[in-house]
């Protein structure tokens, strides 16, 4: 894929990223043929694994350290995954919850050797589009994660959870997500289909997307250096709230530790136990002579 898409990128004149998930119960090894076949990015999370695929959180942990140790030393974008927290949370009430997780997991990431450059942080377009207001809540969340990370390529995800079928109504809704995302400078941009709840989507249906988005991105281009928002308004109250919220969540996670937050559901409304989930029989306790001459390399190299 990466032989055709160098050709591609020739004939268009831009390249053309690849783009794969290093997730499940082989994170290092899929980092590894990513790093060889020359991918560009990554899904790498292990707070996905645990909650969305009930891998065992001490092995997937593990895992995440040395795969994005490879991704460091390959220069790989890696995406984080607290997009999906607020598809089985609310995404108004668990706002907190993607902030907290996002500033652990760039610890995680600077762990392991990572420059912010390459950490793409995750969230997503998904408040309920029934309530009011929920545009400058949306511009609030998005605002914050950008501001948090200035240097970090951030991942937007589209709405999803709230469409039923109405492709004109699912068509707007991206149009909103789309406007957000250029307004408050989202790196990443995953671009939303009319006919999300209703099948896998057809290429025309992505055209259409892709037609919609160049066209908001176009026009919208430098829309967020020309606006500002009140600082006593809905959204800079927004985002007090939220910040708020998280850095209770952060001490709260200081005090018993990730694994306990995680078993009481902090995090996507899901508990998982340390040692509950697959993959846990792949996980021995170090020994005193224990040595990984690859892992030293990778470290040696940050």
């Amino acid at each position: 894929m990466r032989e055709a898409l160098d050709e591609e990128s020739q004939k268009l004149g831009r390249y053309v990223h690849l783009t794969n998930y290093s997730s499940g119960l082989c994170m290092p090894e899929i980092a590894f043929m990513a790093a060889y076949e020359r991918l560009d990015m990554l899904l790498n999370d292990a707070m996905y694994g645990i909650l969305f695929r009930d891998i065992n959180m001490q092995r997937t942990f593990c895992d995440q350290y040395f795969s994005r140790r490879i991704c460091a030393f390959a220069e790989i974008i890696i995406n984080t995954g607290e997009d999906n927290y607020i598809t089985t949370a609310d995404a108004d009430e668990a706002a907190h919850t993607v902030i907290a997780s996002q500033l652990i997991n760039e610890g995680f990431a600077r762990l392991a050797g990572m420059k912010d450059e390459l950490i793409g942080f995750g969230h997503s377009f998904e408040i309920d589009p029934a309530r009011e207001d929920t545009l400058l809540r949306e511009f609030a969340m998005a605002m914050m994660v950008r501001e948090l990370f200035p240097e970090s390529p951030i991942k937007y995800m589209p709405p999803t959870k709230h469409k039923e079928g109405d492709i004109f109504f699912s068509h707007a809704y991206d149009v909103m997500s789309d406007l957000v995302a250029i307004t408050t400078g989202q790196a990443i941009q995953l671009l939303g289909m009319m006919t999300e709840a209703m099948h896998n989507p057809f290429l025309m249906d992505r055209y259409v997307a892709l037609k919609s988005a160049s066209y908001v991105y176009r026009g919208a281009r430098h829309l967020g250096e020309e606006i500002r928002f009140k600082p006593d308004g809905i959204v800079a109250r927004r985002q007090r709230e939220v910040f708020d919220q998280a850095l209770a969540l952060l001490e709260e996670v200081a005090k018993d530790g990730m694994m306990a937050a995680i078993g009481k559901a902090r995090f996507g409304d899901t508990a998982r136990r340390p040692d509950g989930g697959k993959g846990l029989e792949g996980v021995v306790e170090k020994g005193p002579e224990y040595f990984n001459p690859f892992l030293e390399i990778l470290e040696g190299a940050a």
